[in-house]
């Protein structure tokens, strides 16, 4: 695998790469700020420069490029395969009437399964429910295919989120994936959030998928908005300091999930992710050094067994940076410290991550985690 990666600025447009791609690359991975993207310098130049390569990328709340987070800048990583192939797919959620799991199982099941080793999601950060679409995507793809990917961003301000995938340009209301294949391709991944639970246990009374009603019969907004005190003037987007951890059914571990709005008439709250009647949850708020080591365990687990890592898809909640403010580049950093060999790592901030805890486990989506997808050629 050989990999370059670059960044652009406004003010200094692209800059020189670190690495080298050795030829023409494969894919262009792309993570930018929706006002970065749809300026013509940014994208139309990595067009010049990679030629007919395919872009794939989305908006974000913040990029990281190597142990770097930016905010208004692109950052890419043009990869080239030596030993492996891949192939990019993408739907209209409007295709589907915005059927988030209906748009789950025509994207998966776009690509031929022979040989497939792993898809990597990227998707409409606002119009999608990130459950409904992971479940819908796992349900026609074989066991041994790996899911990962993230809700692409906009800041803290919820409007406008963008995917691109292929020859067309940022688009809303699309979810795209690329797919790995090959025997020689490591894929690892892991997921770990670090959020510490307060207040009583409550129970979900009313819900429809990822719009919650009411909590033990009462408005699920007041509810919030009795916890959240002086910061209630500030929602939706200060419930990202405040997410919600919905208990497991059975044995599963439970997870997270992240507020995306409200509304004042009907008292309710919509979250990334399904909160589904009869479980249980409870407020979560942030412990800094817990989170940091979220992104470090997150690595750990996402560590190849017995090989170096070439590439690390980071993908972190917008919540996450929020709260860790000047000191969201730790967990970055932290997540490097527990890669082995010299990984370019790039990826974003995000409104949702898709993986698995561990590459075991179910595909799931979460909120307020710090997601890792590594991949290396044998």
């Amino acid at each position: 695998m050989r990999i370059e990666q670059r960044q652009w600025s406004a003010a200094g447009g692209w800059e020189a790469p670190t690495g080298a791609v050795g030829g023409p690359a494969d894919v262009v991975l792309f993570f930018g700020a929706p006002e970065a993207l749809t300026r013509e310098a940014s994208l139309g130049r990595l067009r010049e420069l990679y030629g007919p390569a395919p872009l794939f990328g989305c908006s974000t709340a913040g990029e990281i490029g190597g142990v770097h987070v930016r905010d208004g800048s692109v950052v890419a990583t043009a990869v080239r395969l030596e030993k492996s192939r891949l192939r990019i797919e993408r739907i209209r959620l409007g295709d589907v009437a915005g059927d988030s799991g209906a748009a789950g199982r025509k994207l998966a099941g776009a690509f031929p399964v022979e040989g497939l080793r792993h898809l990597f999601v990227l998707s409409d950060g606002i119009q999608v429910n990130g459950s409904e679409l992971v479940r819908g995507m796992t349900s026609v793809l074989p066991k041994d295919v790996g899911v990962t990917g993230g809700l692409s961003g906009d800041g803290d301000r919820f409007a406008h989120t963008f995917v691109c995938a292929g020859e067309g340009g940022p688009e809303e209301g699309v979810v795209a994936a690329v797919g790995f294949y090959g025997p020689s391709l490591r894929v690892g991944c892991g997921s770990l959030g670090g959020w510490d639970p307060f207040g009583p246990e409550r129970c979900v009374t009313r819900s429809a998928g990822n719009v919650l009603y009411e909590l033990d019969g009462r408005s699920a907004l007041a509810l919030y908005k009795e916890y959240l005190g002086e910061h209630a003037a500030g929602l939706p987007a200060s419930g990202l300091l405040f997410p919600l951890s919905l208990r497991g059914a059975g044995s599963d571990p439970g997870v997270v999930r992240t507020l995306l709005a409200v509304d004042e008439q009907r008292g309710s709250v919509t979250f990334a992710g399904d909160v589904p009647e009869g479980r249980y949850v409870r407020l979560m708020k942030a412990n800094f050094e817990r989170l940091i080591d979220g992104a470090s365990g997150a690595a750990q687990a996402a560590a190849p067994p017995g090989a170096s890592t070439e590439l690390a898809l980071l993908i972190s909640c917008v919540g996450r940076k929020l709260v860790l403010q000047q000191r969201v580049e730790e967990e970055v950093e932290a997540a490097r410290e527990a890669l082995a060999g010299d990984p370019v790592l790039a990826g974003f901030y995000s409104y949702g991550e898709i993986s698995p805890f561990t590459a075991s486990a179910r595909c799931e989506l979460h909120n307020q985690t710090m997601t890792i997808t590594t991949l290396s050629e044998a």
